[in-house]
């Protein structure tokens, strides 16, 4: 990044659902740094300012994805751009390539494994050469499993002096429902694997964003499983396939701190017995995602609805010769919206703090234990040894 910013953040499509929670938490936040709200209409953004109290002076800026003059007007007058603007397959290519040109770091929400290693094989090299860090993935995907990982391998190294070849990550419960952006990024990105043959191979590998390296077998995860060491049935995640490699990749950018042969599969506990089997065989015969009744970009569940939301995620490390670690992850608000939007804030405040060195990064390899203490500190994050 040369020379000084306007600005320390600009989180652009704050007009958007989950882009108005995250210029709601910067206005709301003690000692935030210095932010600006950017779209596409400034009639839209000056309604958004003021209905969520933010001060009549804050900055509005007027920026399209679809004219990447104003985007490169916009990048270049801050250090950090958040953007909540997906799917990014179809809606970030202009801003991302816009940053990197600029310097400036970005993060978003982005949780399109083929997309993203389309991008990272286009820019990792021009993003170290600038400067700019890009930080993928920065909300309910991948952030609560990439950092709960990452906190419990520190905790093996710590228990056990090596970190464990195998872990589990575990939902025990949650209350909410996936984004509408989240849902449209699955729409394109099958869209897109119907036309392109090289997508499917990377939505299947799980190594796809781990730079070329190829570890060992993974659990499939795509179908229910009783797991006897922990006496529950298993049922498919709906987030693992982005958040497993997510997990892979932090494990390469650490230079493999997590070992070589390291194992890692994601499923959602339903308890013994044959309820826990019933529910873990409804869980994968019934579609999670991908039909009518979505929930649309833009919309989302009332302040209600998020702030009775939660989540509860564990994660179980396994050693060869029966020794075992536990650490929970667990959020305060709905995973979708109220907690994503806290967490790709913090994000992009960690990031002004950072010498992370330019180049396209996870959350735990770029920020590691100082984005946890910040999530823990603000955004009601709790990362919990539980053995």
């Amino acid at each position: 990044m040369s020379g000084p910013r306007e600005f320390d953040i600009i989180v652009y499509g704050a007009t958007g659902f989950t882009g108005r929670l995250v210029a709601e938490y910067l206005c709301g936040r003690k000692d935030a740094p210095t932010w600006a709200m950017a779209g596409r209409s400034l009639d839209k953004l000056t309604a958004v300012r003021d209905e969520i109290g933010a001060p009549t002076g804050t900055p509005l800026i007027v920026a399209d994805a679809a004219d990447p003059a104003s985007l490169d007007a916009m990048t270049a007058r801050a250090r950090v751009i958040i953007t909540t603007v997906g799917p990014y397959q179809l809606y970030g290519n202009e801003l991302l390539a816009s940053c990197i040109k600029n310097g400036t770091d970005y993060t978003d929400l982005s949780g399109e494994p083929a997309w993203m290693r389309q991008k990272i094989d286009e820019h990792e090299e021009a993003a170290k050469a600038s400067g700019a860090r890009i930080v993928f993935s920065a909300g309910f995907d991948s952030i609560p499993f990439d950092l709960g990982v990452f906190m419990l391998q520190q905790h093996c190294g710590e228990k056990f002096g090596k970190p464990a070849p195998r872990i589990k990550g575990r939902m025990r419960a949650m209350k909410g429902a996936a984004s509408g952006g989240t849902a449209a990024s699955l729409k394109a990105t099958m869209a897109a694997a119907a036309a392109d043959k090289n997508i499917i191979a990377y939505l299947m590998n799980p190594f796809s964003l781990a730079g070329g390296f190829e570890g060992p077998e993974q659990p499939a995860g795509n179908k229910p499983i009783f797991d006897e060491k922990l006496n529950s049935w298993c049922a498919p995640f709906i987030m693992a396939p982005i958040n497993t490699k997510n997990v892979h990749r932090s494990n390469a950018l650490l230079g493999h701190a997590y070992g070589t042969n390291f194992v890692y599969d994601e499923m959602v506990f339903t308890g013994p017995g044959d309820k826990g089997e019933a529910i873990a065989k409804h869980m994968a015969s019934t579609p999670m995602m991908g039909g009518d009744s979505d929930p649309k970009p833009g919309d989302g569940p009332s302040k209600e609805e998020r702030d009775n939301g939660f989540y509860d995620a564990l994660f179980i490390a396994e050693y060869p010769d029966g020794q075992m670690a536990m650490l929970s992850v667990k959020g305060d608000k709905d995973p979708g919206y109220g907690s994503t939007s806290k967490m790709i804030a913090e994000t992009g405040i960690a990031l002004l703090s950072s010498d992370t060195p330019g180049g396209i990064w996870t959350p735990a390899s770029a920020l590691g234990a100082d984005l946890v203490r910040r999530l823990e500190a603000n955004a009601g994050l709790t990362f919990t040894v539980e053995s």
